[in-house]
């Protein structure tokens, strides 16, 4: 018993801090929804009549969505790889995840280095007469998608190779006794078996990459805005934080808009799959 009440009394410092920050969140989104004293939706209207703040909302959502696209095609080879491959596996993940150990920051300002004006690959260009003057690879919306590509394209990878990992080789050795040729194997076999993960997947990096802040701000210039950079700039340059938390319940709102079908589709793929293996 006095240990159980030694315990209790441990949880208190966690509990007055989660009461904090569900008081602050709290607060910052009441806050969206008054305006001179007056509750209402004066905020959220003021933001859609603002031509500038609707293109960065539709910015944000585009962007996110082919970052979300290129992860796919780029991480379901890779992850279909490091599945298949019987020796050497754990050092194919390590690769993989070998992003995360190093702050994104740091990977950002390298890629600062090699899309700049005089970065690596510009420098190749002029070099070999392939361009008379540097091309405009960052500071624009391509910068921002290469960023966070490579930031969010390994939460691809490990989605899609733990439902791999899962399924028997034996049933492509079977498509294949059947003379099926590889493009049918993947359409009919693999795609399908594998399509939960590809949805977790996307679900996470669309996720991330809606809200990125770091990437979009270093890579991305004024014209390229995201909403998650703006809220920055809301916060902490501008310290308009109803604006902020306005922009931020948007911007959730949005995202959850395009996560909900998805979520939808997975689950109606995970009960077929279900009932097809029953």
């Amino acid at each position: 018993m006095q240990l159980g009440r030694w315990l209790y009394l441990g949880l208190i410092p966690a509990i007055l801090l989660l009461a904090g920050f569900f008081y602050a969140l709290f607060t910052l989104v009441a806050s969206a929804f008054v305006t001179d004293g007056v509750v209402g939706f004066a905020r959220f209207a003021s933001f859609f009549l603002r031509a500038d703040y609707v293109d960065v909302l539709v910015r944000t959502l585009w962007i996110a969505g082919l970052t979300t696209a290129i992860a796919v095609v780029i991480g379901y080879p890779v992850a279909y790889l490091i599945a298949r491959t019987r020796t050497g596996r754990t050092w194919l993940l390590m690769l993989v995840i070998a992003p995360w150990l190093t702050s994104v920051v740091v990977r950002t300002y390298g890629w600062m280095v090699i899309l700049g004006n005089r970065g690596l690959i510009n420098g190749f260009l002029q070099w070999a007469g392939l361009a008379g003057r540097p091309v405009p690879l960052m500071y624009n919306s391509f910068g921002i998608i290469v960023g966070l590509v490579h930031v969010l394209c390994p939460f691809m990878i490990i989605a899609i190779f733990s439902t791999l990992q899962q399924l028997d080789p034996a049933l492509e050795e079977a498509a294949m006794s059947l003379r099926a040729r590889p493009w049918r194997i993947f359409r009919k076999v693999l795609l399908p078996l594998t399509l939960p993960g590809v949805i977790s997947g996307a679900i996470i990096v669309f996720l991330m990459a809606t809200g990125a802040i770091v990437t979009p701000l270093l890579l991305g210039g004024l014209r390229d805005r995201m909403l998650g950079t703006q809220i920055f700039q809301e916060m902490f340059e501008l310290f308009d934080f109803p604006k902020a938390a306005t922009m931020a319940i948007i911007l959730t709102v949005s995202a959850i808009c395009v996560v909900l079908p998805l979520q939808w589709l997975e689950r109606r793929v995970g009960r077929h799959l279900r009932t097809v293996e029953e």
